[in-house]
């Protein structure tokens, strides 16, 4: 049995003795309000008998202690109660006990002490508890999103065990929740859990209420929050508006920050799992047998049959999913193309120079104008790289000021290398300019007479391509380094010893005796003039 310590049970009695309220006895000590309503109908018992009868079993009240003076008992009046309206009024204006004494010396002629202001202010000062507005929705409107902690699992590959990402979708009308973790976040991996939870709930809602995580939001803002292309393109998709909350607000999503809560203190409190699957599974048997067969707090129903009525109200899903997509900013060419992944795609009305918005889809992309997010073209994605997606009536023949520098480095290398690029951009234009660059660049690995006799051997071939001359290029490179190698090696020369050149071996004995016979000493001879 737990008994209050002497000093918690005098300070109880003392207290009710002034008249204390029960309220303010729990603020001031912190000790339960059903164990100081406990001693209040223990007072009012003595005071209905006698003062001392027994309050409890083996147990007699104890007098106040210290004494309680009688002035003190019966609430004297503070020498501040005649300005009572005044000290109200700034108390209202959030103005400072100092402050307030100041006014009162200087406008009233105020004679008390700033302690008696101070200890009349408290009294007066209320800690009133921070207000919400309860908000209504009709079925099917609102859906609130967050990411939470989910229980400890099992890391892939390794015995270590961590707390995934616990996505929770929750609908504000019956309060049902999705609930998914997932190791790693993203863009599509946000947009693909808000698909999974509405396919889960049968429908969509009209809006979603998020957090300004990165995911969602790219730059927060109270009336125009820029929201990532994904994501609103998966809204859109869907027929959902995003509502985000404000910076540093939570509660605006109660809902579904409760819902996290509830999910981490009741269904994952001390559990691991050894994967994400095995955890998803759990989760969603707990919403179903346990969650969502509660009892609401607040609306007095149980959240099931809430969800059975809202449930006619969602909006109906698309026949076909979200086509995800990532995004780039491309520079169009001068051959009025764009390069992505290493092939060409036709830009226009974009004009050369300008940069433009490439959304790459899994099997198609799409060129949109980068301010206004207009689409202008639509491709089928390459299976191959280098494949040029360009109409042929969209192909630029005029030469730019590159076309001459190619076809001037062109002419450097041979009259066969110069004609063949001439005829390359003859027949593609401006789009060509790659092979072009190709056949230029060989000049810079192989002797550039190989090269132009290259390009002169694909002429009389008719295969006009970079691949084809450096073929060429590359067998006429092995064919003369093989005969080199077949060539017979050159005779060396016998050696003689008699030659006009070659001088008589006395000569030489001579030299070396003069050499001998003259040695130099530097610290003791001077060198020879």
């Amino acid at each position: 049995m737990n008994v209050l310590k002497p000093h918690l049970q005098t300070t109880i009695w003392t207290l009710l003795e002034r008249g204390t309220t029960q309220r303010e006895i729990h603020r001031i000590t912190g000790i339960d309000r059903k164990t100081i309503r406990v001693y209040h109908q223990r007072l009012a018992a003595k005071r209905a008998n006698s003062p001392g009868v027994a309050t409890g079993p083996g147990e007699q009240t104890p007098p106040p202690w210290p004494p309680v003076p009688t002035a003190v008992a019966s609430r004297t009046l503070s020498v501040c109660e005649p300005h009572r309206a005044f000290i109200e009024a700034q108390l209202q204006c959030r103005r400072n006990a100092m402050a307030i004494y100041q006014d009162l010396a200087d406008q009233f002629g105020f004679a008390g002490a700033y302690n008696s202001v101070k200890r009349f202010v408290g009294r007066l000062r209320q800690r009133a508890p921070e207000q919400f507005d309860r908000l209504s929705f009709l079925p099917g409107e609102e859906m609130q999103v967050d990411y939470g902690e989910g229980a400890l699992t099992r890391v892939p590959g390794s015995d270590r065990y961590r707390k995934p990402r616990l996505f929770v979708a929750t609908l504000r009308y019956s309060r049902r929740s999705f609930r998914r973790v997932v190791w790693k976040s993203s863009q599509q991996i946000w947009a693909e859990l808000h698909e999974q939870a509405w396919r889960y709930f049968g429908g969509s809602c009209r809006y979603v209420v998020l957090d300004n995580l990165k995911e969602g939001v790219l730059k927060p803002d109270l009336y125009e929050p820029q929201i990532n292309a994904v994501y609103a393109a998966t809204l859109a998709h869907y027929g959902v508006v995003a509502d985000p909350a404000r910076v540093r607000d939570p509660n605006r999503k109660g809902s579904v920050e409760h819902a996290i809560g509830h999910t981490q203190a009741t269904a994952l409190k001390g559990r691991r799992f050894e994967s994400t699957e095995v955890q998803n599974v759990f989760l969603e048997h707990w919403e179903t047998k346990w969650a969502a067969q509660r009892i609401h707090g607040a609306e007095r129903r149980q959240v099931q049959a809430m969800f059975e009525e809202e449930r006619a109200h969602l909006q109906p899903l698309p026949m076909r999913g979200m086509q995800y997509f990532t995004e780039a900013q491309r520079t169009v060419c001068d051959d009025s193309c764009v390069r992505v992944e290493h092939s060409s795609y036709a830009a226009r009305p974009a004009a050369i120079g300008t940069r433009v918005l490439v959304r790459i889809f899994a099997r198609h992309l799409e060129i949109r104008d980068l301010k206004t997010q207009a689409l202008l073209r639509t491709h089928a994605r390459a299976e191959r790289p280098g494949t040029v997606v360009l109409p042929q009536e969209e192909r630029v023949f005029n030469p730019s000021r590159e076309t001459r520098r190619i076809l001037g480095q062109a002419q450097a290398i041979g009259p066969d290398a110069e004609r063949l690029c001439q005829m390359l951009f003859a027949l593609e234009g401006r789009v060509g300019q790659r092979k072009l660059w190709g056949i230029v660049s060989l000049a810079t690995h192989y002797p550039r007479r190989l090269v132009d006799a290259a390009c002169a051997r694909a002429i009389a071939d008719g295969l006009h391509s970079y691949r084809h001359v450096k073929a060429l290029t590359e067998k006429l490179v092995a064919d003369a380094l093989a005969a080199l190698d077949a060539a017979p090696p050159p005779q060396q020369a016998e050696l003689i010893q008699q030659h006009p050149l070659i001088r008589s071996a006395d000569d030489y004995a001579e030299l070396f005796a003069r050499g001998a016979a003259q040695t130099f000493h530097p610290s003791t001879q001077e060198p020879p003039a």
